[in-house]
């Protein structure tokens, strides 16, 4: 079983920035994927917060809309993308959101 590192990316609105109700709705959905997803949520990850960049020339590029991130057990890359079946950040249907799935390989010792 491997490890899978899901990070959420596209024009999410800040967590600071939800109504009461809209917080509580979104825990409600979250809480519910991770329900499903059971023993195989290795980390319910974090929202990122402030964000900067640094290039290899010094420069500050704009940083990328990545949001956050989870990591999940699976068996294979197929399993891990089947997890996402019902999440939250999936939900507008438009192709403005995304996950981009990356297996954790094994630091060579």
């Amino acid at each position: 079983m491997s490890k899978y590192l899901y990070l959420y990316r596209g024009p999410a609105t800040p967590m600071e920035d939800f109504t009461p109700e809209q917080s509580a709705e979104q825990t409600r959905l979250w809480g519910e994927w991770m329900s499903r997803v059971g023993s195989a949520l290795a980390d319910g990850g974090a929202p990122f917060a402030t964000r900067s960049a640094v290039a290899d020339d010094g420069s500050s590029p704009a940083p990328s809309d990545q949001n956050g991130y989870s990591i999940v057990e699976a068996d294979s890359l197929d399993d891990a993308r089947t997890l996402l079946k019902g999440h939250p950040f999936l939900s507008e249907g438009k192709g403005r959101f995304s996950v981009e799935i990356f297996e954790l390989a094994p630091m060579p010792m």
